[in-house]
């Protein structure tokens, strides 16, 4: 017979994988070679994670990687910032983003609001797990 102290574990150890799952995110291109190639899972924070907002996506800062919802394509996209600009007429501010492993910038200008996530870092070095979201690639048919 199970206990309620086992059904509490069990149910706490449900809670963190998925909370851990929704801080994950799967590289599906080679666009940041070599910091992250397709396979890896970065660890990110999020803008807003059930009510809870993790970091301010006014305050990001030129260097930093981040996920976002691009106009130019159907997935979110993990590239770093290069430069932090304000729009002259309008006065809103904006990021332009870059995969490290591109020629150009992103085609579209990135404001605030569309970025949903950053990769957590220590020090310079982004948080990463090589290689094992193959499956996850390979399942979604990317």
């Amino acid at each position: 017979m199970i206990d309620k102290r086992e059904i509490a574990i069990y149910i706490l150890i449900i809670a963190v994988g998925i909370i851990a799952a929704q801080h994950m995110n799967v590289v599906v291109s080679g666009s940041m070679e070599p910091v992250f190639y397709r396979g890896d899972i970065v660890l990110v924070e999020k803008v807003n994670f059930l009510g809870i907002h993790e970091f301010n996506p006014n305050e990001i800062q030129k260097g930093e990687i981040v996920i976002y919802d691009a106009t130019w394509f159907s997935e979110p996209v993990i590239h770093r910032v290069i430069d932090v600009r304000t729009n002259n007429t309008t006065g809103q501010k904006y990021y332009v983003i870059k995969g490290d492993n591109n020629p150009r910038p992103d085609p579209s200008p990135v404001y605030p609001s569309q970025i949903i996530a950053k990769v957590i870092t220590i020090g310079n070095q982004p948080l990463y797990i090589p290689r094992i979201g193959y499956v996850t690639i390979w399942i979604r048919g990317l």
